[in-house]
């Protein structure tokens, strides 16, 4: 008898308790629940934005700041991702046809002669868990590809990843390739992977190194909200 009454029946809370057991399903990586949880709220009249901020950012924003202080490991936080990503999809469709804003647009990719993807694949979950739009363009990235996906996805940042110290180079080629094109001041560059390190990352004329998916989230949040408080200004 003690097992039934341990069993949490989502549709019997209230919003601010679903919300809060959402939060705690989102950490626990429980998929199944949370999209059970997106489609109780949205029956009971949420917007879809609404349901992606406070349930899911909300809950991933939890998951960010253990991940950062080392509470959370990687395995942990693919769960979660994982688990954000079955809530996305009933709301990805949704989101478009209300037109929801987004925080800003995103285009990911290791650069060329690297293949290792676990990392960027990490910040792109986080990134969307945070509202961004991104698109993952993959591993072994020539700079052709990096400024067709800016241009094609409209993108506001641009993200390069690279594990190898041969391949770190490559990212100051994307830079420069970018410069000469007049395209540089159009995107905020953010850098990532293990053996990058800051003063790698303002030699190569990046706007910011990330050492790991929650700097990234952090840094990218706060580069847009300048840029939007440029823009307005300006």
């Amino acid at each position: 008898m003690a097992d039934d009454e341990e069993d949490i029946i989502l549709s019997e809370l209230d919003d601010e308790e679903l919300v809060q057991q959402m939060h705690d399903d989102l950490y626990d990586g429980l998929k199944e629940e949370i999209e059970e949880g997106v489609n109780i709220l949205l029956e009971r009249g949420w917007t879809p934005y609404k349901i992606l901020t406070e349930a899911l950012v909300g809950g991933m924003t939890i998951v960010g700041v253990d991940f950062r202080d080392g509470i959370l490991f990687v395995p942990e936080v693919l769960l979660a991702a994982n688990a954000m990503k079955g809530g996305m999809a009933i709301l990805k469709p949704l989101l478009a046809e209300t037109g929801a804003p987004t925080i800003g647009r995103m285009v990911i990719g290791t650069v060329k002669g690297d293949i290792h993807d676990i990392g960027q694949n990490l910040v792109t979950m986080m990134m969307e868990g945070a509202g961004f739009e991104v698109k993952n363009i993959g591993i072994n990235n020539p700079v052709e590809s990096y400024i067709e996906a800016c241009a094609e996805f409209d993108a506001d940042i641009l993200g390069m990843s690279a594990l190898l110290t041969t391949t770190m180079p490559y990212m100051k080629v994307v830079i420069d390739a970018l410069v000469e094109q007049g395209l540089r001041d159009n995107y905020i560059v953010l850098v990532g992977g293990a053996p990058l390190n800051e003063e790698f990352g303002k030699a190569i004329g990046a706007d910011a190194y990330c050492r790991d998916a929650a700097v990234a989230v952090e840094t990218a949040k706060a580069m847009m909200a300048r840029k939007h408080n440029q823009m307005a200004a300006g």
